[in-house]
C-alpha cells in the first residue's frame, strides 16, 4: 500500500519563553506536564457533571428538565469543537485555552449563584463550547509531541488518563455538600489549574491540523458500519455522563452513591479497551464489536432487575463500561480499515461529529423518557447497544469485510474526543 499522505498543517511560529528557549526543552517533560493539565481539566469536567445533576434534582428541577439541561452540554461541544480551530489560527493557542479556561470556570461559578434550568441549560452550553476548545488545544498538543513510534502510547495514556480523571472527579462529589458552594469552587479551582500545565507543555503556536475532507456521503458509501456505530454509541455513552447522575439522584440515591454509580462505567472501560482492542487485531473486527455490543446492551437490561447501591449492580455498570466505551474506539479502527491512507483522518474527523450528534440526541430522548419512566435511561442505552448488534450482524451477511492480515492496528480512543485528535490516528501500514 501506498505510504501515508499526512492531513495538511499550516504552521505558525512557536513562541519561546523568556530565557529564548521553548517552555520545556524535554520531550518528557513536555507530555508530562501537558497530561496533567488534560488531568486537572478532566477531573474538573467529571465533578461538575455529577455535581450539576445531583444539584438539580434536589432543587426539583424534575428527571426530564435535569435531562435536558445536562444534555445542552454535548449541543455546546459539537458548536465548540467547529468553531475551536479557527480560533486557533487567528488567536493562538495559549490565548484560546487561556480565555476559554477563565470562561468555563467563571460559568461553574455563576451557576453555584443562580440556581434556575433555564441559566443553567445556558451555562451548560457555554461550557460545551469552552470544553470542546480546551480538548482541540489539548489534542493538538498531543499531536505536536507524538511521532510514528509513540503515536500508540500517546493515544492509549490519553484515553486512559481521560477516563481516569473524569472518574476521580467524578468521586470527589462526596468531599462536601452538593447544595452549598464548596464544590463549585473546586471545580473551577480544577480547571484553573489546567492552566498552568497545560501552557507549559508545549510551544505557543503548534501546527494546525486540518485533514483531508471526507464528506459523510462518501464515508456512508465506502464504510456506513463506523459512522452508524459511531452514531449509536455517542447516544449510549451520552447518556451515561449526562443522565446517569440524573437519574441515580432520582433514584434517591446519596451524593457518594451517586459518585460511584457514574464512576463504574469509566472504570470498567479503562480495563476493556485493550483486552477488546488486541481481540480485534486477531479476529474480525465486526464480530468483536457485534458480542461487545450485544454485552453491554445486556447488561444495561440487566441492571432493570438491580439495586443501584448493591455491589452486584455496581459490577454489572463496570462491565457494560468496560464493553460500552471501546465499541466507538472498535468502529473507528473499522472504517479505517476499508479507506486510503489519505482519507483516514478525515473519516476520523467525521466519526468524531457523528459521535457528537448522537451523544446530544441520546440524552434528550433518554430525559424525555423519564418523564414516563426512570427506566427510559436503561432502555435508551439498551436500544442503541442492540441496535449496534443487530446493524453490525447485518452488514456481515451482506458484506464481506476485509481479512484479518488487511486490518490495521487498534488504538483506544477517549468517548470524549473532538475532530483534532483525528490527527493522532495517522498511521503506517
Amino acid at each position: 500500500m501506498a505510504s501515508e499522505r499526512l492531513p495538511r498543517i499550516s504552521r505558525t511560529p512557536a513562541v519561546k519563553s523568556h530565557a529564548g528557549g521553548p517552555a520545556l526543552e524535554s520531550s518528557a517533560a513536555r507530555s508530562a506536564a501537558l497530561f496533567a493539565g488534560i488531568a486537572l481539566l478532566m477531573a474538573g469536567n467529571g465533578l461538575q457533571n455529577t455535581l450539576l445533576g445531583v444539584r438539580a434534582e434536589s432543587e426539583g428541577f424534575g428527571s426530564t428538565v435535569s435531562g435536558l439541561v445536562m444534555a445542552m452540554n454535548f449541543v455546546g461541544f459539537l458548536v465548540g469543537s467547529a468553531v475551536a480551530p479557527r480560533l486557533l489560527r487567528e488567536v493562538g493557542h495559549v490565548r484560546v485555552f487561556a480565555a476559554l479556561a477563565s470562561a468555563g470556570s467563571s460559568v461553574v461559578l455563576v451557576q453555584a449563584v443562580i440556581v434556575n434550568p433555564v441559566l443553567w441549560g445556558a451555562g451548560r452550553f457555554a461550557w460545551g463550547m469552552c470544553f470542546a476548545g480546551l480538548i482541540v488545544v489539548a489534542e493538538t498538543w498531543l499531536n505536536e509531541l507524538a511521532t510514528n513510534e509513540n503515536r500508540g502510547r500517546m493515544v492509549a495514556r490519553y484515553m486512559v488518563i481521560t477516563m481516569g480523571a473524569i472518574a476521580t472527579g467524578q468521586l470527589l462529589v462526596a468531599t462536601a455538600d452538593t447544595n452549598g458552594f464548596v464544590l463549585f469552587a473546586l471545580v473551577s479551582v480544577l480547571v484553573s489549574l489546567a492552566l498552568v500545565p497545560m501552557s507549559l507543555s508545549a510551544s505557543a503556536n503548534p501546527p494546525v491540523v486540518t485533514p483531508e475532507r471526507v464528506g459523510l456521503r462518501t464515508l456512508m458509501a465506502t464504510a456506513p458500519t463506523g459512522v452508524v456505530v459511531a452514531f449509536l454509541v455517542g447516544a449510549a455513552l451520552g447518556s451515561i455522563s449526562a443522565i446517569g447522575p440524573v437519574y441515580a439522584a432520582a433514584r434517591g440515591l446519596s451524593p457518594f452513591e451517586v459518585a460511584i454509580f457514574v464512576a463504574a462505567p469509566m472504570v470498567g472501560s479503562l480495563f476493556g479497551q485493550i483486552p477488546l482492542g488486541r481481540l480485534s487485531d486477531r479476529l474480525p473486527r465486526r464480530i468483536v464489536i457485534v458480542a461487545a455490543a450485544s454485552v453491554a446492551g445486556t447488561a444495561c437490561l440487566l441492571m432493570l432487575a438491580l439495586d443501584e447501591r448493591g455491589i452486584a449492580g455496581i459490577a454489572v455498570m463496570g462491565v457494560m463500561g468496560a464493553f460500552a466505551y471501546p465499541v466507538y474506539s472498535l468502529a473507528v479502527a473499522q472504517t479505517n480499515d476499508w479507506l486510503r491512507d489519505s482519507q483516514r483522518a478525515g473519516a476520523s474527523a467525521v466519526l468524531v461529529r457523528m459521535n457528537g450528534v448522537g451523544a446530544t440526541i441520546g440524552p434528550i430522548g433518554a430525559a424525555i423518557g423519564m418523564s414516563v419512566t426512570l427506566n427510559s435511561f436503561y432502555l435508551v442505552m439498551a436500544a442503541a447497544h442492540v441496535s449496534v448488534a443487530v446493524f453490525v450482524a447485518g452488514r456481515m451477511l451482506l458484506v464481506a469485510g476485509p481479512t484479518i492480515s488487511q486490518q490495521g492496528p487498534f488504538l483506544p480512543i477517549p468517548a470524549r474526543a473532538t475532530t483534532a485528535v483525528a490527527a493522532l490516528l495517522r498511521r503506517r501500514r
